[in-house]
């Protein structure tokens, strides 16, 4: 576990991951930062991403350090920027015996994309992948397993019966479809509204709050560029929150700073073991992406107070940061 004062560097932000600006490449030359002992006629595993500066480069090579720890193959680490040379890229993985690749961020999937078909492609780092691609690749989503957001707002406030969530379906209706055994398992109703612009996401949120009941119910946030905005939606969202005492919690890790009830987000070295194992039973795995489990958990210990919340000392000491 890293110190707290080492935290935000295992932010993620979600644009970073899902079309932030990256740096022109440099070439493609491997960088190989770490490996396990094998024969040098043995496959290989690469590992490609973004070619980006810090402190965002650090979050993919903390997903480096657990690839290379979970890996039994030679690991070879290669960033790329936004313009590929694609037939170097593939003479270069030809000449390292790398038969599998795990593409990490937006910039390592489009990189993927040109890869030669015999190789086997890993893909961490996205929120999704377009329907295209979902019969293409295996792969773990940055999206927290709704069920693990479930059982922790079940456990910090047991009596709410209800979630309520706003998305637009071209983003989250996958994740919604995912959510609803979950939630059915935990005696949830989940309760969803759908839209497709802001100022109908601000007209909904209004709504929720204003019928809302502080003994039952709950809100949750998922990653979602229409319905989550940082200027506009956060805000209202926080304001409703904290005078209608209803608990927010959210995947995204600096909301829990401004106020929401609780976060999970991404444990990144966790995330890069569990891609290792993935990339190495690819044959045997599930094509498309898996939801995240390897989270870590942040609260935010005012808003639990105004909430009328007993965290104990001992709770506070499974959560990985705490606020303020």
């Amino acid at each position: 576990m890293l110190p707290r004062c080492l935290l935000n560097r295992r932010v993620w932000l979600m644009h970073l991951m899902v079309g932030a600006a990256l740096s022109p490449i440099c070439g493609v030359q491997a960088a190989e930062v770490m490996s396990t002992p094998t024969q040098e006629s043995a496959a290989a595993l690469a590992v490609i991403y973004p070619d980006i500066p810090e402190p965002y480069r650090s979050v993919f090579m903390q997903i480096v350090d657990g690839v290379t720890e979970a890996s039994t193959q030679k690991v070879h680490v290669i960033p790329v920027g936004s313009k590929i040379d694609a037939s170097s890229l593939n003479a270069q993985l030809k000449r390292l015996n790398v038969k599998a690749v795990i593409a990490l961020g937006r910039q390592g999937l489009k990189t993927a994309e040109q890869l030669d078909r015999d190789i086997a492609v890993t893909v961490g780092g996205v929120l999704s992948l377009p329907d295209a691609q979902q019969q293409s690749y295996y792969g773990i989503s940055l999206t927290p397993d709704p069920a693990l957001l479930f059982a922790n707002m079940k456990g910090l406030q047991a009596n709410v019966k209800r979630v309520w969530v706003v998305i637009d379906p071209r983003h989250n209706d996958w994740l919604i479809r995912m959510a609803k055994e979950p939630a059915r398992a935990l005696g949830l109703e989940l309760l969803v509204h759908e839209v497709s612009e802001l100022s109908e996401a601000v007209r909904v949120y209004e709504q929720l709050f204003a019928g809302a009941d502080p003994k039952r119910d709950a809100v949750w946030l998922p990653h979602d560029p229409t319905t989550i905005d940082e200027q506009t939606i956060l805000p209202l969202v926080l304001r409703q929150s904290w005078q209608r005492d209803i608990p927010v919690f959210s995947s995204t890790y600096v909301h829990v700073k401004k106020g929401v009830l609780f976060v999970l987000y991404p444990d990144n070295r966790a995330m890069g073991r569990s891609l290792a194992a993935l990339a190495q039973r690819s044959a045997d795995a599930r094509k498309g992406l898996a939801l995240l489990r390897d989270v870590s958990m942040a609260v935010n210990l005012r808003t639990a107070s105004h909430l009328g919340l007993n965290i104990t000392s001992e709770q506070q000491r499974s959560f990985e940061a705490v606020f303020p």
